[in-house]
């Protein structure tokens, strides 16, 4: 009897799978001292699993459910019915009947109970299923509640909890129900009490909500309730709401709604006392579970019970600190245009990499910049910096200045050193270029690292062992020489600064606004913009051959470019993807993470893109499009030079200009350059760790070549020296990156967890437009493509992309549309200059707006100005 049914003070913490989330979570509550939940017990899912177990077409129902999909709605509906039908009419095992009225006979019969459903995937620390199966209230008579209890397990099969598994991942045969069997409690006032802010997630900051009568009225949306905040034992914010209606129990079982008198509409729900006291209680349960907690209450003669808690899944984890001081972190995936996680051999190479200091947090790396912050030098330079990169970042920081008692601001002599200075995240200032405006410097710069690199792909080849940890580690070194190099930075820098000295007087002298975007198309030696149009050179290479084309349109796998060699024009197609790879294979999206699958590993990546290029482009497509931009920027000199010339000192300012627009030609460029050659880097330490990984799998150490990127560099090094691994750390890890990829990363969060958003401050902007960053002028309208995944992606030319975040890898896609959206990025970030050189007008750092665009709509995209109309 005892494994069909349990009492709430006999749950262990190990019986996830008998008693289910909820369950579980009720046991541990009821055994911590001073909080007070109605009594209770629980079938667990043995009852129900011995209700159904015999049933043939249960089973083969399930079955046809598992092969069914989310878009499925109309079979998911019918099919969930006729499992739900099942349910209902099966039997009650006699022992459990027999077991519950036991149960009942000890706590009354007579009393009223609540019967709620417990499932195995419900309330866990990663998904919380909130409100996925049903709950029964006032429940009074064995032979209800049993009625009652059929209904829960039902619940299992309700569409929305068969979406909700498919959706997560969960198989349907492994989620089991037990259902709970609580005392009834007839509360004045009931609501639910988070320990972290939901709103702003502020681990500090309690939030309440209450209303009158029973919790579900509030649960379901039918009453406003009050809303009261608290933190360190004050109350910070109250919102006394209107409260038309209340739901309360009725004698004879079941709920009704009644409506509460005109005068009682406005009386706050709880006294300060008891909001004090709830929030004490909070902090208890969520000290005792570990976590912050989303907590249902009921208050009956000023006696607060607990009926449920379950931890909050949405919160965003706090970046790692070693002490108790509060610190502010910026999000490095914002900067770098990456905001998915990583795996942990990704983020481990990328923090071998970077000099900045840097936390982990839900997948993602954060720069703390408290100390920046704090120093009145390094302040005014980290604001700027944020502003070119992210001008909601730049906002988040305001707002947490402004509050003044956050941070403590150190004297003005107390100099911080510049954050990770040469860090792309951050990039170091300079007034004046300290050389020549002389193109062959690029030069220079780009065969020196292409010479390294060639050394590198030589020197690796012969390392194997703990030998190729300590060179990789060895090599790193001359990777971050070349990356931080000061006249690197200097040249990139220069054209930058030129960049914004035009637009500032382009616009004082003569009133147009962005004029450094055209100055920017078609300039030398950028190879993230020159990757675009080499793939318009390999659709003209395969364009003139039918069978070619044909057989891509079909390819499958990454088989396909063995196999082009026996159609006609085979060799050539095979030639030109192959040359292209051989210079741009090392790229993909997310390519910071080295984990990420690269071109050359998975070249099939690439034929939607080179067939949407046969299809949308006349022959000899990208030597047009270089020539159509050079002639847009030569004119757009000429222009501005001409009208500079007619103003008092017109010379002397043509003079100035033309040195700046020299800078923009000659070094803009190579802005792209150093992390080309960072990622080049990074595949050759790939593919020398994946060889590691073989001898791995061969030894039966870990499973797939693929397993090691759930390790972090120096855990890697140790199995490779010991041979020794236990695998449930990789397993857990897996679980763990599931997680983070489906959280949203904050662009600015604290230490007390609080997720600071920026606005954006412009008032002459149409009222129903969306507000975005202006980074590539002009005007256009056309068709919204919104795209998650650049495999996904199917263009026509006059499109306009619509997406997350673009890296270089984005930029074939570039040569196919005709404007850009997208939620992430800034002035001088990579999509921002290459739409600048491909002269496409762009917004960008628009929050929400693959949610906000529909894929298909007319939008115009106002690149100078930094909006997006949805016409």
């Amino acid at each position: 009897m005892r494994s069909l049914v349990l009492d709430f003070q006999d749950m262990e913490q190990n019986q996830l799978l008998l008693v289910g989330g909820k369950g579980l979570n009720l046991g541990e509550l009821a055994k911590i001292e001073g909080i007070h939940v109605p009594e209770g017990f629980c079938i667990t899912t043995v009852g129900y699993q011995k209700a159904i177990e015999q049933n043939e077409t249960y089973h083969d129902l399930l079955g046809q459910l598992s092969m069914l999909q989310a878009e499925d709605r109309n079979r998911i509906g019918e099919v969930s019915r006729r499992i739900r039908q099942i349910i209902m009419d099966a039997e009650i095992p006699s022992d459990v009947v027999k077991a519950v009225t036991h149960y009942l006979s000890r706590y009354g019969e007579e009393h009223a109970y609540a019967v709620r459903s417990s499932a195995t995937a419900e309330d866990l620390p990663h998904a919380s299923f909130a409100g996925q199966q049903d709950t029964y209230l006032n429940i009074i008579g064995t032979e209800a509640i049993l009625q009652h209890i059929r209904k829960c397990w039902a619940s299992l099969f309700t569409d929305r909890a068969v979406i909700y598994r498919i959706q997560n991942g969960f198989d349907h045969s492994q989620v089991y129900l037990s259902v709970i069997v609580q005392k009834m409690v007839f509360p004045q006032a009931s609501g639910i009490l988070f320990t972290a802010d939901p709103m702003t997630s502020n681990r500090k900051v309690l939030s309440i909500d209450a209303s009158f009568g029973l919790g579900e009225a509030l649960v379901s949306g039918l009453v406003s309730a009050d809303c009261y905040k608290v933190q360190d034992e004050v109350i910070v914010d109250k919102r006394i709401a209107a409260k038309t209606l209340a739901i309360y129990g009725r004698q004879e079982g079941g709920t009704e709604t009644q409506p509460i008198a005109p005068d009682q509409q406005k009386i706050q729900t709880l006294t300060e006392q008891q909001i004090l006291r709830l929030a004490r209680i909070g902090k208890q349960i969520e000290a005792y579970f570990g976590r912050p907690q989303d907590i249902e209450w009921c208050l009956v003669d000023d006696v607060f019970y607990i009926v449920q808690s379950r931890p909050i899944t949405t919160l965003y984890p706090i970046p790692e600190a070693n002490d108790q001081e509060n610190h502010v972190y910026v999000s490095v995936g914002h900067q770098q245009m990456m905001t998915d996680p990583m795996k942990p051999l990704g983020l481990s190479f990328f923090l071998l990499t970077t000099p900045a200091p840097m936390r982990k947090a839900g997948g993602r790396l954060f720069v703390d910049v408290t100390h920046h912050l704090a120093s009145p030098s390094s302040r005014e330079f980290l604001l700027n910096s944020m502003d070119q990169h992210d001008p909601l970042m730049k906002d988040a920081l305001m707002t947490i200045l402004d509050r003044r008692d956050f941070i403590k601001s150190l004297p003005e002599d107390e100099k911080e050193p510049s954050p990770g200075k040469g860090n792309k995240a951050m990039p170091p200032s300079s007034a004046q270029p300290p050389f020549e405006n002389d193109p062959s410097i690029v030069n220079d710069l780009i065969q020196h690292s292409q010479t390294s690199i060639e050394e590198l792909k030589h020197n690796i080849r012969t390392k194997s062992g703990s030998d190729l940890f300590d060179f990789i580690l060895e090599d790193i070194q001359q990777l971050k020489k070349i990356l931080f190099d000061p006249q690197s930075s200097a040249v990139f820098m220069a054209a930058m600064n030129a960049s914004l000295w035009i637009n500032e007087k382009m616009n004082e002298w003569l009133g147009v606004k962005n004029a450094a975007d055209t100055l920017s198309q078609s300039v030398p030696n950028n190879i993230t913009s020159e990757m675009g149009l080499a793939l318009l050179d390999v659709a003209d290479a395969i364009r003139p051959y039918p069978e070619v084309i044909d057989y891509l349109q079909h390819a499958k796998d990454d088989k396909f470019l063995d196999q082009l060699v026996k159609l006609k024009g085979g060799q050539e197609a095979q030639a030109a993807i192959h040359d292209f790879l051989s210079k741009y294979g090392m790229r993909c999206a997310g390519e910071i993470d080295i984990t990420r699958t690269r071109w050359s590993e998975k070249p099939i990546t690439l034929i939607p893109l080179i067939l949407g290029n046969i299809k949308n482009f006349e022959p000899n497509e990208s030597g047009r499009k270089f020539e159509q931009g050079q002639q847009a920027a030569l004119n757009r000199e000429k222009e501005l030079l001409e009208l500079l010339r007619q103003l008092p000192n017109g010379e002397h300012k043509a003079k100035e200009t033309k040195r700046m627009i020299d800078l923009i030609r000659n070094f803009i460029g190579y802005r792209e350059y150093p992390k080309y050659g960072m990622v080049n880097r990074y595949f050759v330490y790939k593919q020398a760790l994946l060889k590691e990984a073989e001898q791995l799998v061969e030894a039966g150490i870990i499973h797939d070549k693929e397993d090691i990127y759930y390790l972090a560099f120096e855990e890697l090094r140790e199995v490779v020296r010991t041979q020794e691994l236990d695998y449930q750390m990789i397993s857990k890890r897996k679980d763990e990156y599931t997680g983070y990829e489906k959280l949203t990363p904050p662009r600015v969060i604290t230490s007390d967890g609080e997720i600071i958003v920026g606005k954006y401050n412009r008032e002459h902007i149409p009222a129903d437009a969306i507000v975005g960053l202006p980074v590539s002028s002009g005007v256009i309208e056309g068709r919204a493509r919104v795209i998650l995944n650049m495999e996904d992606a199917d263009l026509e030319e006059g499109d306009i992309l619509v997406t997350a975040f673009t890296d270089p890898s984005w930029t074939p896609l570039f040569v196919s549309i005709k404007g850009l959206i997208t939620e992430v990025g800034g002035l001088m970030t990579h999509g921002a200059v290459i739409a600048r050189e491909y002269g496409l007008p762009a917004v960008v750092g628009v929050e929400n707006a693959t949610k906000r665009i529909k894929d298909g709509q007319r939008v115009r995209v106002h690149g100078t100005e930094g909006y997006v109309e949805i016409l």
